[in-house]
């Protein structure tokens, strides 16, 4: 028996056949472009990114005899807008994520007309150009022959559901990001957020794991699938990759050290805060508490390229510094930052940098700067009510053992290692096998514990206190340094 998963990202696709005892049997991936028409515009093609992406895996994947899969799941990058006519012809390409900043005015307006207090008590989240409420009115606004058209709203995954079955359906994760339109207090749509939309047809809601349809005659044909296979809801990618990695749990915490820091912690009920996400989760027993940080492995390969070090070298040499790296801390706000000061104009700075410090140093400094930003997270989610009870590594990042090791140190909490570290297709085929009723319990081990060192407890505590302190203290410098940037 074998399961297929595949995932849309930014930047590229992929996929993956796995087995019912989770053993991958075949892996593939598809570069793809963004779509950036105007400054801070980010757009996919929804047929020619999305659909042509899966057709192109599925077939990889399914060549020189491969046994056919017994159920599939996607997932995708979101929330998006993908619009489509009555006939569902796509109107426009697809509308991104957060990076398309076009909605912030129509944001502003919503969060004062509707109310930051409403929004907390039933969306969860006040609304910011990661809503997709506010790129609706924006559509509405800017191209209102568009606007006149549209009857139906996609996501990523939806829109691949409806290419392979027919059926109009979002996950609940996927609607639950979708502010202000659904309420996370009663698992279903707000019917009063989406009074402005009244024209749209509202897709039908379903768990990541349910199966929402089979696979056409007609999709059979183009992706090589076999009519009638199961297709389940799929999810937003960042909840396909806690899971691929065994985060099932509440207090699990997925740590994902990509390019940018993203977080989700599994809770047992409906947790909110502003300085967070909240959302819904993969089953109807429990819900997520996300945090996201603009820099991750930004600030290492920023270093690298810098400092003129390879990444070995920089290891080697932050190795060798004690924990606090000899009186430097570093704020890691090279482009702004997310949760939980939510600042896009905050700035990185270095304090406390001697004539006595090197590239070590730095290097040290900027792993341990990070590190606080994830422990600055965690403890606004215990905050909040969530407390972290594990955290599992996962991404590029985690081939630093000295960065799992500092962020282990700096929180006081181990971090496990699963045996692979593929992604969110490896989440999605595990959804397609629970669906089919393997029990999944067993999928990717951990590999390895990273153990908090506590002789250096006290010293990351006196960091962290200097850390908390330093940021309100940069505003205005941060600010008064943007006007002279003229690049």
């Amino acid at each position: 028996m074998t399961y297929l998963g595949i995932d849309i990202g930014t930047g590229s696709s992929k996929g993956v056949l796995v087995a019912a005892d989770g053993t991958v049997l075949r892996q593939a991936r598809r570069d793809h472009v963004t779509a950036t028409p105007r400054p801070g515009w980010f757009e996919h093609d929804g047929d020619g990114v999305w659909w042509e992406d899966f057709v192109t895996l599925c077939r990889e994947l399914l060549a020189e005899g491969a046994e056919p899969p017994r159920a599939v799941c996607v997932s995708g990058i979101g929330p998006a807008v993908h619009l489509t006519d009555a006939a569902d012809r796509p109107l426009r390409p697809a509308i991104l994520y957060g990076i398309d900043t076009r909605c912030a005015a129509q944001a502003e307006e919503q969060n004062e007309r509707i109310g930051v207090e409403t929004l907390m008590a039933r969306a969860g989240n006040t609304l910011s150009t990661q809503a997709v409420g506010p790129k609706l009115q924006w559509v509405a606004e800017a191209e209102p022959e568009v606007w006149a058209r549209a009857r139906r709203v996609y996501s990523a995954p939806g829109w691949l559901v409806r290419r392979l079955t027919g059926e109009y359906t979002i996950d609940h994760y996927s609607a639950s990001n979708s502010d202000p339109l659904y309420d996370v207090t009663t698992l279903d749509w707000w019917e009063e957020a989406w009074e402005p939309y009244d024209r749209l047809e509202r897709p039908r809601l379903a768990w990541p794991s349910e199966v929402v349809g089979h696979v056409t005659a007609q999709a059979a044909e183009v992706t090589g699938l076999a009519v009638g296979t199961p297709v389940t809801a799929g999810a937003i990618d960042a909840l396909s990759e806690a899971y691929s990695a065994g985060c099932r749990t509440p207090g699990d915490v997925m740590v994902m050290y990509g390019s940018t820091l993203f977080m989700i912690q599994v809770t047992s009920r409906v947790v909110t805060s502003r300085r967070l996400w909240a959302a819904s989760g993969r089953t109807g027993e429990t819900f997520s508490l996300a945090a996201g940080m603009s820099t991750g492995g930004l600030v290492t390969s920023w270093m690298r390229d810098t400092l003129g070090q390879d990444y070995a070298s920089l290891q080697e040499a932050a190795a060798a510094v004690p924990a606090g790296s000899d009186g430097l801390l570093l704020l890691p706000y090279f482009a702004g930052e997310r949760t939980p000061v939510f600042d896009p104009t905050a700035r990185a700075a270095v304090l406390g940098l001697t004539l006595g410090h090197g590239p070590g140093h730095l290097y040290r400094a900027g792993l341990e700067g990070v590190a606080m930003g994830v422990r600055h997270n965690l403890e606004t989610m215990r905050e909040a009510g969530a407390s972290a009870g594990r955290l599992v590594a996962v991404g590029g990042g985690t081939a630093q053992r000295l960065w799992t090791q500092i962020v282990s140190d700096v929180t006081g909490l181990p971090q496990d290692l699963p045996s692979l570290t593929i992604g969110a297709s490896y989440g999605d085929a595990r959804m397609a096998a629970d669906a089919d009723g393997v029990d999944t319990s067993g999928w990717n081990p951990v590999a390895e514990r990273v153990e908090p060192d506590p002789a250096v407890r006290e010293t990351y505590a006196e960091l962290f206190r200097l850390y908390l302190e330093a940021y309100p203290a940069s505003v205005p410098f941060s600010r008064g340094l943007r006007a002279l940037d003229h690049r």
